[in-house]
C-alpha cells in the first residue's frame, strides 16, 4: 500500500510539473507570438522603406543620365583655358516670338551681341558664347535673352553684358581640343561640380536603402538562429526535467523495498 501511494505520488508530482511547464510554455508562446507579430510589421515597413529609397534613387539616376550627364558627355568644349577679349559689339537685331496667352504668339526683337576672343593657349581668334544653349540657339551671338515684349529691356540687358566684358580683358573659357569648333564657351551648362553634386544625393539614398534592407535581413537571420538555439536548449531542459523525477521515484521505491 505504501509502495503504491509512493509510486502514485511520484506520478502525480511528474504530472503536476508537466502541467505547470505546459502553462508556462503556453504563456511564453503567446508572448513570443505578440512580439514576433510586432517585429514582423516593423520589419515589413523597414524593407518597404529601403526598397522605396532604392527605387527613388534609380529613377533619379535615370533622369540625371538622360539630362545632365548626357549633355556633359556630348559637349566637345572640355578643355579649360583663359581668353583675351578683343571685341564686343552689337551687330544686328534678331527676330523672336513670345507667348501672350493660350495659343497666342507675338513677335519681338533682341540685339545680337558678338564677342571675339583670343585663346591664350593657341592664339586662335574665336567667337565667345555664353554656354551650350546659347551656342545652339545662335552661334553668332554671345547671349540669347528670353524674348520679351519690351525691346528696350532686352537691349539694356545686352548692353550691360557688353560693358562688363569690355572691362574684363581676361576671362576663363572652354574650348574644343580638336579645334573643330569656331566658338569657345564662357561657362559650361553642366560642369563636373554640378554633375558630382547632382549624383551625390541619389547615391546616398541608394546606399542607405541597401543598408536598411541588408540590416533587416541580417536581423531576421539572427532571430531565426537564436530561435533554433533556444529550441534546442528547451528540448534538453525538458528531457532533463522529465528524467529527474523518474530517477527520484525509482530511488525512493528501491529504498522502501
Amino acid at each position: 500500500m505504501f509502495l503504491w501511494s509512493g509510486a502514485k505520488g511520484a506520478q502525480g508530482s511528474v504530472s503536476e510539473r508537466r502541467t505547470i511547464y505546459q502553462k508556462i510554455r503556453e504563456y511564453d508562446i503567446l508572448d513570443k507570438r505578440k512580439t514576433v507579430t510586432a517585429l514582423k510589421a516593423g520589419e515589413d515597413r523597414a524593407i518597404l522603406l529601403g526598397l522605396s529609397m532604392i527605387l527613388f534613387s534609380v529613377m533619379m539616376y535615370f533622369v540625371l543620365c538622360i539630362t545632365m550627364v548626357r549633355s556633359y558627355s556630348d559637349s566637345v568644349w572640355t578643355e579649360e583655358s583663359s581668353c583675351t577679349v578683343l571685341n564686343s559689339s552689337i551687330i544686328s537685331e534678331i527676330n523672336c516670338s513670345y507667348s501672350c496667352g493660350s495659343e497666342c504668339w507675338k513677335s519681338s526683337r533682341y540685339p545680337c551681341l558678338q564677342v571675339y576672343v583670343s585663346l591664350n593657349s593657341s592664339g586662335r581668334v574665336l567667337r565667345l558664347s555664353h554656354n551650350e544653349e546659347a551656342q545652339e540657339a545662335n552661334p553668332e551671338c554671345f547671349f540669347v535673352p528670353k524674348c520679351r515684349k519690351d525691346h528696350a529691356v532686352m537691349h539694356t540687358l545686352v548692353l550691360n553684358i557688353s560693358e562688363q566684358l569690355k572691362t574684363q580683358h581676361q576671362v576663363p573659357c572652354y574650348y574644343d581640343p580638336s579645334e573643330q569648333q569656331d566658338n569657345v564657351l564662357l561657362t559650361r551648362l553642366y560642369g563636373r561640380g554640378a554633375i558630382f553634386s547632382s549624383l551625390l544625393w541619389p547615391t546616398c539614398t541608394l546606399v542607405m536603402g541597401m543598408l536598411i534592407v541588408a540590416m533587416v535581413k541580417l536581423t531576421q537571420y539572427l532571430s531565426i538562429l537564436c530561435e533554433q538555439i533556444s529550441r534546442i536548449k528547451r528540448a534538453g531542459l525538458f528531457l532533463l526535467a522529465d528524467a529527474l523525477p523518474s530517477r527520484h521515484s525509482a530511488a525512493k521505491f528501491s529504498s522502501t523495498v
